[in-house]
């Protein structure tokens, strides 16, 4: 028989690469087919593979880019306006194509089949090296990865090719040649495919010291950014959650999306049932693991409010916290970094500086609770839209002029947002205060640059750490959970009392005022409508910058209002008091066919079986 030749490449975000040791032992030659299996660091290196094709988030503004995503910029949240090259700037303006948009479908499909060929062969492996309980455990991450890349894929393109075990490496014909499942049918798989993993790996260390629920330890280390139980459950409810949602769940807009033999693959017909689905799949999860494995991260501090700034804050910069349930560990962070701190010229290299060209839309930062947790358009809120005053934020050492817009507003605006003469984290070896100035003849303005600059006047602040180091980005953490657990029930039993215990847990760690009782209480929201409007604003708010948004705002069928409003911000042509005028900054559009991804043209041109999405 003929031997394959499999090359390894390991990158060192692919296996929480705290553990060193593993890989300085990878070998960096070409393997044989055959000899994959015959040592346990072998083994390992293959299911590295998998893992390397994980989004890596931080090099957003390079997207499709280490399988990073455009979600912030693509959503309402921010935008990249003065890049144009930016791969949401065309997303923005539905200006994309089959190949821009067919990119993931084409790098996801690569570690479906190289977790498929693990899967199918590591019980082979040589037992001398890979003993039963490594090859079940290591079988369940493979099974959950490639089980992720599929939920990646159908969130994006709607149904999927499921492949079967193993695509024949010179297969012709109908043996290469697949149609679509059905979007439900797609469900099924990934959800069964999770349980499997699931309890895959808890069988496997079955009496073990190590834990199901915790990343791998091998010596003193621990393999952050690895599957374990928790994920694979935290995922089953992802599924289900979007299955549920608007744009799956009876979307007779997508009518017209059938197989060649005519099967309908959105079903047509709303089902309250899949809500129930999610339910339990949220209790599953927080059953077994909330308050044990993962809970809400929280600091302290004399004041309350600077508490919550600290506490919304670090659960995003401080690595694998008691929040984090899933994420992409040992990323490279310098580009990100780079987008989100201003050019600050005229202050020496020990504050380091950047470009601040993520830009922060004006619908974002009115989204943003005052510091009672009114939003800003309630009577009681106490917001004022014009004018200064003294102020001092959560970060700052002392008080200073700031436009009313952005004064006693809740702590999580202060960890979002940076805003025109702000006090700046970095303050370096400087002989005077750094503040970022965005107006026209600002240290940060246009006048400095012609494309490293804000296009709204407000830069990004979100996950801003002390330097552009490599630490992990995290794909899915509890407070999304308790918001999701939320929405849930609302749409599936509505005024289950559990609807406010999670939305106020979220809101008590940001300081804000809960709903209904306590101190300083904001009166519940009324029937399932408005408590929908309640729940999608903390979303919005919490979950800010995080590439959520993306996806909301598509399963809630809402990207018409949202993503194809207009852009505001102030005016960064200006100085003073012109420079805090609302300016229109960006016209976008959202049409229809934008719900779901085009496959690539070329795919579609070679598999006789397979459909182009509608509008494409």
């Amino acid at each position: 028989m003929k031997s394959r030749i499999i090359i390894i490449v390991i990158v060192l975000s692919a296996l929480s690469i705290s553990c060193k040791r593993f890989l300085d032992q990878i070998p960096d030659n070409i393997l044989k087919e055959e000899d994959i299996f015959k040592s346990l660091v072998n083994t390992r290196a293959y299911l590295a593979q998998v893992y390397t094709n994980m989004p890596d988030d931080f090099s957003a503004r390079f997207a499709p880019s280490n399988y990073a995503g455009p979600w912030t910029g693509a959503s309402d949240e921010a935008n990249y306006w003065s890049l144009s090259w930016v791969m949401s700037n065309s997303l923005n303006q539905s200006t994309w194509d089959n190949n821009v948009g067919g990119t993931y479908w084409i790098n996801w499909y690569k570690p479906v089949r190289t977790a498929t060929d693990f899967i199918n062969k590591v019980d082979g492996a040589n037992p001398n090296e890979v003993n039963p309980m490594i090859r079940m455990h290591y079988k369940g991450e493979a099974r959950a990865m490639r089980a992720l890349f599929y939920f990646w894929m159908l969130r994006l393109y709607g149904p999927l090719i499921i492949l079967p075990k193993e695509v024949p490496v010179n297969g012709t014909g109908d043996e290469i040649f697949f149609k679509r499942s059905t979007f439900d049918e797609c469900v099924n798989y990934i959800v069964g495919q999770l349980d499997s993993a699931y309890s895959e790996i808890k069988q496997s260390v079955a009496g073990s010291p190590q834990a199901a629920d915790q990343p791998l330890t091998y010596g003193t280390t621990k393999e952050w950014g690895r599957v374990t139980t928790g994920v694979c459950k935290a995922y089953k409810f992802q599924v289900l959650m979007l299955a549920a949602s608007p744009l799956f769940n009876g979307n007779k807009e997508l009518a017209s999306l059938k197989n060649q033999d005519g099967t309908q693959l959105i079903n047509q017909t709303y089902d309250p049932n899949k809500w129930k689905l999610a339910i339990d799949a949220a209790k599953d999860f927080l059953n077994e693991f909330d308050n044990k494995t993962y809970s809400l991260y929280r600091e302290s501090d004399s004041d309350p409010w600077v508490a919550a700034y600290k506490s919304c804050k670090n659960v995003m910069i401080k690595d694998w916290n008691s929040e984090w349930i899933f994420g992409k560990s040992m990323a490279s962070a310098g580009d990100y970094w780079y987008d989100i701190t201003p050019k600050l010229v005229g202050y020496g290299n020990t504050v380091g500086k950047g470009a601040g060209f993520l830009s922060v839309n004006q619908s974002m930062v009115d989204a943003y609770n005052m510091k009672n947790g009114y939003p800003i358009t309630h009577p009681e809120s106490g917001y004022v839209n014009s004018g200064f005053s003294d102020f001092k934020s959560p970060y700052d050492v002392k008080a200073r002029s700031t436009f009313n817009q952005w004064v006693n507003r809740e702590a999580r605006f202060y960890v979002g947002v940076t805003y025109n003469r702000s006090y700046w984290q970095n303050q370096g070896g400087s002989s005077t205060e750094v503040i970022p100035v965005f107006e026209l003849s600002g240290n940060s303005g246009k006048t400095q640059s012609s494309w490293d600059v804000t296009s709204t006047g407000y830069v990004v602040r979100k996950q801003l750490a002390s330097s552009g180091d490599s630490r992990g980005w995290v794909h899915l953490r509890l407070a999304q959970i308790y918001l999701d657990y939320a929405e849930a029930l609302n749409e599936g039993d509505p005024g289950n009392p559990d609807i406010l215990k999670y939305l106020n847990l979220i809101r008590d760690r940001a300081g804000v005022a809960p709903y209904g009782a306590g101190v300083n209480a904001i009166p519940t929201p009324t029937g399932q409508d408005e408590m929908r409007e309640a729940i999608r604003h903390e979303r919005m708010v919490e979950l800010a910058f995080e590439n959520v948004r993306y996806f909301d705002i598509r399963r809630w069928k809402i990207a018409p209002q949202t993503m194809g409003a207009d852009v505001y911000g102030m005016n960064v042509y200006a100085d003073g008091n012109d420079f805090y005028k609302k300016t229109l900054v960006q016209k976008r559009r959202f049409l229809p066919r934008d719900y779901l991804w085009p496959i690539p043209n070329d795919e579609v041109l070679k598999d006789k079986y397979l459909v182009q999405n509608p509008g494409w």
